[in-house]
């Protein structure tokens, strides 16, 4: 079985995501009765809800909404990635009211769509900082030639849990191997920092990807970053651009078939158990 560790609901009847305009295949509902129907049947267990850039006025509307959906019978959301913006002062006081939530095990910041500079303002390096001793963790979602970026927040916060969302982003469909190989490597050795195996699918050529052509990707993550350091997710309903859910739990497994059953329960579970306290 396994945990899902980024899923998005997107549901514009009940919550404002301003980004969606410049994203025709996604500017719909994607609820979580058709994740639900899907998950289940493709072997998840549970699943982890990951921040879907609300307008920022909504972010606590969107945490209600997400706890809302757990609380359904049945419900496969059992936590929460949320929102945040740690370039605000206000977000000491919020970072307070999450951490007597328990449902929430972590927060995103999407750094691919802000100017590369909000990441260096010591108001936001001083706010991740924050993190350390919470147990929360911060997911990084940057494209291949921001990770320098993403490097040098988790050396600022040594004692913070990073999250690395999708592989680092990589241009599949383009073949750009470099700098995403090199920066995959040297984001690796810090020791914070765990590898997210989602949705990969979404960056290869939606028309002619085949397992062959995710491996190199996928192998050099898991290489880099080790066993007890990577876990999985769909990035659902992103994943949708190439293929779907089903289909990406199917590359997953295709991709892992000859790992060992231990290795196998550490991608799909064992570590987002461990992490997130699942």
């Amino acid at each position: 079985m396994l945990i899902d560790t980024h899923l998005h609901i997107i549901d514009q009847s009940a919550l404002s995501y301003p980004w969606l305009a410049g994203v025709d295949a996604l500017n719909r509902d994607f609820l979580y009765a058709d994740y639900a129907r899907q998950a289940r049947r493709a072997g998840i267990s549970q699943a982890m809800h990951m921040e879907v850039d609300v307008d920022p006025a909504r972010i606590d509307n969107e945490n209600a909404y997400v706890a809302g959906l757990s609380k359904k019978p049945d419900s496969l959301i059992t936590a929460a990635i949320a929102a945040c913006r740690p370039e605000e002062e206000g977000f000491a006081v919020y970072l307070e009211e999450q951490r007597a939530n328990p449902f929430v095990r972590g927060f995103r910041r999407p750094l691919h769509v802000v100017p590369d500079e909000v990441s260096e303002q010591p108001i936001f390096r001083e706010n991740i900082k924050r993190l350390s001793g919470t147990g929360l963790t911060f997911d990084l979602c940057v494209l291949p030639r921001q990770l320098d970026k993403a490097i040098a927040l988790a050396d600022t916060a040594p004692d913070v849990q990073f999250i690395l969302d999708h592989c680092g982003v990589p241009d599949i469909a383009g073949d750009a191997r470099e700098p995403w190989r090199s920066r995959i490597e040297d984001i690796a050795r810090r020791s914070n920092v765990t590898a997210k195996i989602s949705g990969v699918v979404a960056y290869a050529d939606q028309d002619d990807w085949t397992i062959d052509t995710l491996r190199p990707w996928v192998e050099h993550v898991v290489a880099c970053f080790g066993w007890d350091r990577i876990v999985w997710g769909s990035d659902w309903p992103v994943c949708t651009l190439g293929g779907g859910l089903a289909t990406w739990v199917a590359a997953t497994h295709a991709l892992f078939a000859n790992a060992s059953a231990d290795e196998r329960e550490k991608l799909f579970a064992g570590n987002a158990r461990r992490i997130w306290r699942l």
